[in-house]
């Protein structure tokens, strides 16, 4: 077998899932094996991505590629069906990436090491296979065998109210997942031919009648994992619970789920029905960007915040998919690659202040960044790129959305400046939350910064101790000199976790094409399809099936072309 005969995408998925079933006998009683057991698995399936998309994938051709398609139960016409395209590609990248390094995150779990790991090898798996599936119903198992190892790593590592945030998670996504499987039995059914290949159903013409319901109930499943607007309410909870390197998967990867589903099923098969939904999309956007950015201000739990952060971002994305534009549908991918890599870093520093300070409550924090520089420096960086600061991942992603709406011909020029407008309104609303939750965890508390008020504190004592060259330091309900503060810096591995998020939000921000390079040419085809089935959908105003046509966004006649059989 050649290298290019070598099944790269069945050995990406299996690898963590196949080492995993390895950890319970591994010898190991204090759990330092397994971890770094775990740490060597991530990464090796990480390097083996990076290699086979280096070698075998070519970002100039919008085809699937690495294709690889195995006989799994033919009586169902059920396939093993891999391949990437540029939508899936970065996606598979960046839960690697984002994965590995929350192994890598949890070095001092010590209550069931070897579950735990076990669980995040699994949730490894499943995520990759979620991304390059090519047959629906693989996919919906991939999208169900990934409920449970997060619902598992809630429960029993999280905190106080982690039971109640697990089976939130579980309930909500899990009913959700419901429409994706009824949505793919129905989309097989239809015709003559039994199929999950989502190559041979992207060929199937659906009726227009049947378009929209399927569309609408995905919208609902991916919209759960997405955190859309009224469907979000399981994500502060979770992140509230969570221990911060599972809230780095949920963030960085699970939320990119929801998205990716929109694209890869909503867009690339019920095209049709999209052109009636994308006004919806952009409308939630907004609902999600002001929404989001206002119960920020109201959190005053760390990671509350940070989630809810997570809601508003993510509207950036559903705009940028109903914008009919390839700079739209360019910016939605960029931010879920930069929010993927933002939210991780993120939720990881805020791991690293709560081991600390053991607490997530805002109040009871401050000044810690006299005695911690180096968090306070990169927490610092994290925000930054999280309020779109220029030269970050998160500018060049947000921009591209707004100027893909602002240019789309398909809306209203009304449609577009409310929506813009309103869009913008929380990109104001982001530095405010962000920067006053900075200000909170490392500059002061409430009370005086000397913490006078403080009963606990022994203020004469100590300032007799410090001999007049240190400030005493605040935090919270204690006090402490900067020398003997057991609030340790940040330690070296925790600096390169960091590192390895923020060096690349920094590179995207400064060379973009960095990035999308990897999906423009797949991006752009995927617009070219929705350009043409809103022609079609144009050119049947007069259809009864389209009630008060000028509610929906409208091309010229003289930009419409043929009509779709059945539509």
């Amino acid at each position: 077998m050649t290298l290019d005969q070598f099944p790269w995408l069945t050995a990406i998925v299996l690898l963590p899932l196949i080492a995993s079933l390895l950890i319970p006998i591994l010898p190991d009683k204090e759990g330092k094996t397994v971890r770094w057991y775990a740490l060597g698995v991530g990464i090796a399936d990480f390097i083996l991505m990076c290699y086979a998309f280096w070698k075998n994938y070519d970002p100039s051709s919008a085809t699937f590629q690495l294709a690889e398609k195995y006989t799994w139960i033919p009586q169902l016409g059920l396939s093993w069906a891999v391949s990437v395209d540029g939508i899936s590609a970065p996606l598979v990248l960046l839960a690697g990436l984002v994965t590995t390094l929350s192994i890598f995150a949890a070095w001092q779990v010590n209550i069931k090491p070897r579950l735990f790991y076990f669980l995040m090898l699994v949730l490894y798996s499943a995520q990759i296979g979620v991304f390059v599936a090519q047959d629906l119903l693989m996919f919906f198992i991939m999208w169900e065998v990934e409920l449970i190892p997060v619902y598992l790593l809630v429960s029993i590592w999280g905190g106080q109210k982690r039971q109640y945030a697990a089976t939130k998670f579980l309930l909500y996504t899990a009913a959700a997942s419901i429409f994706i499987l009824v949505a793919g039995l129905a989309m097989a059914l239809y015709g003559n031919n039994l199929t999950f290949d989502m190559a041979e159903l992207s060929l199937k013409e659906f009726p227009l009648f049947l378009e929209l319901p399927l569309y609408a109930g995905l919208l609902i499943a991916f919209g759960v994992k997405l955190a859309i607007f009224p469907l979000h309410t399981w994500l502060p909870d979770a992140h509230g619970e969570a221990s911060s390197p599972v809230s780095m998967i949920l963030a960085g990867v699970l939320l990119k789920m929801g998205g990716y589903g929109l694209i890869r099923l909503n867009m690339g098969l019920l095209e049709h029905a999209h052109v009636y939904f994308a006004p919806v999309l952009a409308m939630l956007g907004v609902v999600n960007i002001v929404y989001g950015a206002v119960n920020s201000f109201a959190q005053t739990n760390m990671k509350r915040r940070l989630a809810f952060s997570s809601v508003s971002h993510m509207g950036f994305v559903l705009i940028g998919i109903a914008s009919f534009t390839d700079l739209g549908i360019s910016g939605a991918m960029l931010q879920m690659l930069s929010h993927g890599l933002i939210a991780s870093v993120l939720f990881f520093l805020a791991g690293v202040t709560y081991d600390r300070t053991h607490t997530m409550l805002l109040n009871e924090m401050g000044y810690i960044g006299k005695v911690m520089p180096k968090v306070f420096a990169l927490f610092t960086v994290g925000a930054l790129a999280s309020l779109a600061l220029p030269g970050m991942s998160g500018f060049a992603s947000e921009i591209a959305v707004f100027v893909g709406m602002t240019s789309s011909d398909v809306y209203s020029s009304t449609f577009r400046t409310v929506t813009v407008f309103l869009a913008a309104v929380g990109v104001i609303l982001t530095p405010i939350y962000l920067l006053s939750m900075l200000r909170q965890i490392f500059y002061a508390c409430e009370g005086n910064p000397t913490c006078d008020i403080n009963p606990s504190c022994d203020i004469s004592d100590i300032s007799l101790r410090s001999q007049g060259n240190q400030e005493v330091v605040c935090f919270g309900t204690s006090c402490a000199l900067p020398s003997e503060s057991d609030f340790s810096d940040a330690r070296p591995r925790e600096v390169f976790i960091a590192v390895c998020f923020l060096v690349p939000i920094i590179a995207i921000g400064a060379y973009p094409k960095m990035a999308t390079n990897i999906y423009d040419t797949t991006t752009v085809m995927i617009n070219s399809q929705m350009r043409q089935a809103h022609a079609d959908i144009s050119s049947l105003k007069k259809s009864p099936i389209l009630a008060q046509p000028s509610s929906f966004p409208t091309l010229s006649e003289a930009k419409a072309s043929s009509v779709v059989a059945n539509k």
